[in-house]
């Protein structure tokens, strides 16, 4: 049983440490010159329409949060007429 454990653990170590790692190409440069660029957009927007997207999400929920929050402090607040 110990042997085939320490077969598997050796297997698993050579397919990790011997696979050829792939080329990236560097897109920080490109980023740079996106982000500050002067195009009258503030900084959380200027990653394009994901973050249009994911800022109006989070407005969203935080808007819809805080009315939820403002309800039950309310709820609770007023003691119910029985």
């Amino acid at each position: 049983m110990f042997r085939h454990v320490l077969a598997l653990r050796q297997v698993a170590r050579r397919s990790f440490t011997s696979s050829t790692r792939r080329e990236l190409k560097n897109s920080v440069p490109e980023k740079q010159k996106m982000f500050q660029e002067d195009n009258g957009l503030p900084i959380h927007l200027k990653g394009g329409t994901s973050d249009a997207l994911l800022y109006r999400a989070t407005m969203t929920l935080t808007v819809l949060g805080t009315g939820l929050v403002l309800y039950e402090l309310y709820k609770a607040a007023v003691p119910q007429k029985k």
